[in-house]
């Protein structure tokens, strides 16, 4: 028997080379369309879910905003340029601008947008420096300070009418208004809250005051919370006090916050409405007996549900709404000039 030489013995294929062999074939043959048309359904299904994902998701946010938002709006600018009666909304006469020139010459107009802006103003100033003094406090290590933090914040939390009634029991004229017994005990005659001018939109205000200054202060204390600590290092190696640390690195640094909580407070003033309306004896939406602290809010509701005037309504609607306009003008003109000084 001859020996083959072992350089020209053929080695037995292995397991590993066998799988690979295999796979190489099947690569090369063709593959199943069955196969290839469930990869091409999967794909497409793919890119459709990619596409249109996105505009399912945020479509209830516009089927809404559409139905509640801006079918209200426009229907009532259309209302507002006819003679419409909320008992009968569709019968309608056109007025045009009417609606609009009757307001000018309306003095219950004016008094509503007077107290509008005095009551903005007595809430919001002190509102906003309480707000700031608070936050700068909490962004102090305070022993305690979350719940500090949740404390300030539970105003905000509640109702405005269950806070209402409760201003309601303290500013009343009686013996068992808190606000009168601490005047009494300083000697200061009781004061009839609800039916003086100024009296009366101080109380509302504090309302407002109470409320919203919490909140405010979460606002401020967040974007303190932002500022460079580099900053105050700084100042303090400058020799700088705590005061003039505040009013030289956090303030200035506060600008853009105190700008946006300015803005929305002025647009939550314009559209003052539960707080007045309860402060009223009976719920009135005449704001007193002399009218002394109705709202534009409060107007518009006397005018649309009490006296059923839905075409003025509207007009005061829309004009509240060019109000809050011309207020998001001004915001963007200052908060331009804020980043071109920066």
């Amino acid at each position: 028997m001859t020996d083959i030489p072992s350089d020209t013995r053929t080695a037995a294929p292995s397991a590993g080379e066998e799988g690979a062999a295999r796979r190489a074939r099947a690569a090369v043959s063709p593959a199943d369309p069955a196969a290839e048309r469930r990869r091409a359904r999967r794909s497409r299904r793919y890119r459709r879910d990619v596409r249109w994902s996105p505009y399912v998701l945020i479509a209830p946010f516009f089927l809404f905003f559409l139905a509640f938002g801006l079918f209200p709006l426009l229907y009532t600018g259309w209302a507002s340029l006819h003679r419409v009666e909320l008992g009968t909304p569709t019968d309608m006469e056109w007025v045009g601008l009417r609606n609009f020139s009757r307001l000018l010459d309306d003095d219950f107009f004016w008094n509503a947008l007077r107290n509008t802006f005095t009551i903005g103003v007595i809430s919001t100033v002190p509102q906003l420096l309480m707000a700031l003094g608070l936050a700068h406090l909490l962004n102090y290590r305070l022993r305690g300070s979350m719940f500090f933090r949740v404390a300030i914040l539970t105003p905000y939390a509640t109702s405005v009418a269950a806070a209402t009634l409760v201003f309601v029991l303290m500013f009343s004229r009686t013996d068992h208004g808190m606000i009168n017994w601490g005047l009494g005990l300083v000697g200061i005659d009781a004061v009839d809250w609800q039916n003086g001018d100024w009296t009366a939109q101080f109380a509302v205000s504090a309302i407002v005051i109470w409320r919203w200054t919490g909140y405010n202060a979460l606002i401020y204390l967040a974007a303190m919370q932002a500022i460079p600590k580099d900053l105050y290092e700084s100042a303090a190696l400058d020799g700088a006090s705590r005061w003039q640390q505040f009013r030289h690195v956090t303030v200035p640094s506060l600008r853009p916050t105190i700008l946006f909580t300015c803005v929305v407070s002025t647009i939550g003033a314009t559209q003052l409405f539960g707080e007045p309306l309860l402060f009223s004896q009976g719920a009135s939406p005449t704001g007193g007996s002399d009218h002394q602290f109705q709202t534009l809010g409060l107007y518009l509701y006397e005018q649309g549900w009490f006296n059923q005037h839905l075409g003025r309504a509207s007009a005061i609607a829309w004009t509240m709404f060019l109000i809050l306009v011309l207020i998001g003008l001004l915001n963007w003109v200052i908060s331009r000039r804020i980043r071109r000084n920066a």
